[in-house]
């Protein structure tokens, strides 16, 4: 019989170490490779359908993590959507920026990468507070207009109507002086990768294609 493995509360992929937060999305899009790859990636585990790590275990998973090998950057993103448990998320960074300001490990990047929908997960603006903790942040737009992007990212209620949020989340986190805000595309979709670029050029930001085998970075 063959033994299961624990879940990954955090874990290495390149130079990054990565945050397993949640598998909550309020997207079931259709290129995710969660759903391909059985919540396994690259060998690690990370269903979390037994429960949500707390902050606190995240930290000390992390310290055990950070103390194994050299890092380049912290990562929010597993196989959910980080900001569904922005407290925790919030938490976790302030405390990384601690550790950066102490010098406790050479110098790192503190990335989220988010699919948008957080100002309407929370019903706020959820920008300000990220600001404040994150050097990077990485959206996932995938798409170039409403239709295209509901086709894609298939979102769920009380979501079908986000795409232009996601947009003005954007453009709120250049506003904000985040200091590297990347825009995302998943190549060969039936995206308009073209227009996507253009989208994120205009709000201010970076463009990334990604490749499928990419949708984790």
């Amino acid at each position: 019989m063959e033994e299961k493995t624990e879940p990954a509360v955090v874990y290495r992929f390149g130079t990054g170490v990565y945050i397993n937060l949640t598998n909550r999305c309020p997207n079931l899009c259709t290129f995710c490779i969660k759903t391909k790859w059985n919540m396994d990636f690259h060998g690690n585990n990370l269903n979390l359908a037994a429960g949500e790590p707390s902050a606190n275990e995240v930290l000390l998973a992390l310290e055990k993590e950070l103390a194994k090998a050299p890092f380049k950057e912290v990562v929010f993103c597993g196989y959910g959507e980080p900001t569904m448990r922005l407290d925790q998320l919030l938490f976790i960074a302030q405390t990384l920026k601690g550790w950066k300001a102490q010098f406790r490990y050479p110098p790192f990047t503190i990335r989220l990468n988010t699919n948008g929908l957080g100002n309407l997960i929370h019903h706020k603006n959820i920008v300000p507070s990220l600001a404040a903790v994150l050097d990077a942040i990485n959206v996932s737009l995938n798409a170039q207009d409403e239709e295209t992007w509901r086709k894609l990212v298939r979102p769920q209620e009380p979501y079908q109507d986000g795409y232009e949020s996601v947009v003005e989340f954007i453009r709120l986190c250049v506003d904000a002086g985040i200091k590297r805000v990347v825009v995302s595309c998943v190549e060969n979709t039936g995206a308009d990768e073209k227009a996507v670029e253009k989208i994120a050029h205009e709000c201010g930001a970076q463009f990334y294609l990604r490749s499928f085998l990419d949708a984790q970075n």
